[in-house]
């Protein structure tokens, strides 16, 4: 079926990835080149929504380290056309076939439809977006206002308050989503971590970055994150045994400065690559591997019990209100060594207490 919406990808791209050294990415990745190849070991395919922007993402990608397991990637080409009737179900069947997919968007609404191949799903599910500010219609109002049936919990990093309005902030507030000011997620990056653990999709706009970094947005600004900052941010959520699909979006080749954009957004995909292939497997469906901690709040006559992975060293705290099964996979909610230490203090995190209004 995938065959039916993409296009294979480019002669002059087929080349250029063919041509590089051995340990090269190109050399390493599954190219669509002709017939739909075999994606049974594949786990993380790239697919272009875009085809101008996504190819020049490409460009820059296959000249990286091919760090990854051989044919462990696949680049599937492009939509046929950068709509979101085609994104759906291209995003849908690689999420059917337990394989993440890497969408290369060149428009920021298609962050829509990454979310809306998710409307099969058994589970509620938790969407992730870094930005700069909130986009209202025709973007997210449609999920979160009313809530989608499909959504559990919201989160918007690196917004900036000049550039948001009140009323949406106020309205995230009230709704107990998480909201991660720009300046407050640089001051601490490692505690952007477990938001973006907690992120069943990612949805990264490329306009979140300083317009210095990233001129080839929209409208470039010029306060936002450095290079090395969103790489990091993509690895941490590459990192996420949850995450099962990440979305780029908002390339203005016409904007950019000698493909600098462009050879961001390659960085970008590839820290978010390392962070798949370096996960831990330690996503707790149950207890097993955790080990427990509990915290008694002398004050309030009240316990807190927090798990840490014997593989990773993360941690989770266990959220003390009754849940209802679809809820379930939702209880044990991401956190920081520097909550534990909170609680310790007798502090109730400010992660438990969003959590618990949302139960």
């Amino acid at each position: 079926m995938l065959q039916n919406w993409l296009k294979t990808i480019p002669g002059s791209l087929v080349k250029l990835a063919e041509h590089q050294a051995e340990g090269a990415l190109g050399r390493q990745i599954v190219l669509f080149k002709g017939e739909l190849p075999d994606l049974k070991k594949v786990r993380i395919a790239l697919i272009g929504a875009g085809e101008k922007e996504a190819n020049l993402v490409r460009e820059q990608l296959y000249r990286y380290a091919g760090a990854f397991p051989k044919g462990a990637v696949a680049d599937l080409g492009n939509l046929r056309k950068a709509d979101a009737s085609l994104l759906i179900p291209v995003v849908y069947e690689l999420l059917s076939g337990k394989i993440v997919p890497v969408i290369l968007g060149a428009k920021d609404e298609l962050a829509r439809a990454q979310f809306l191949a998710y409307q099969d799903a058994k589970a509620l599910v938790n969407m992730t977006v870094i930005d700069e500010t909130f986009r209202d219609e025709p973007v997210y109002r449609p999920i979160i206002k009313p809530r989608h049936p499909l959504l559990f919990h919201f989160s918007l990093m690196g917004y900036q308050v000049h550039q948001t309005p009140t009323e949406a902030l106020d309205f995230l507030q009230k709704s107990q989503f998480d909201l991660v000011r720009l300046g407050k997620s640089r001051m601490a990056l490692e505690e952007t971590e477990p938001v973006l653990r907690d992120a069943d999709l990612l949805s990264f706009h490329l306009a979140a970055l300083k317009q210095s970094e990233a001129p080839g947005v929209a409208q470039p600004t010029p306060s936002g994150y450095f290079t090395e900052e969103a790489c990091q941010l993509c690895r941490y959520a590459g990192m996420s045994d949850k995450l099962t699909s990440f979305g780029l979006y908002g390339l203005h080749p016409e904007n950019d400065q000698q493909g600098q954009t462009a050879q961001i957004a390659a960085q970008m995909v590839w820290y978010f690559m390392e962070g798949v292939f370096n996960r831990k497997g330690d996503y707790p469906a149950g207890t097993d591997g955790l080990t427990e901690y509990v915290v008694y709040f002398r004050k309030l006559n009240y316990q807190l019990t927090f798990w840490k992975s014997q593989k990773s060293g993360r941690w989770w705290m266990q959220v003390p209100v009754a849940t209802k099964r679809k809820h379930d996979r939702h209880r044990l909610v991401p956190c920081s060594y520097q909550d534990y230490q909170s609680a310790c203090r007798e502090e109730l995190p400010e992660r438990l207490l969003q959590a618990m209004h949302r139960f």
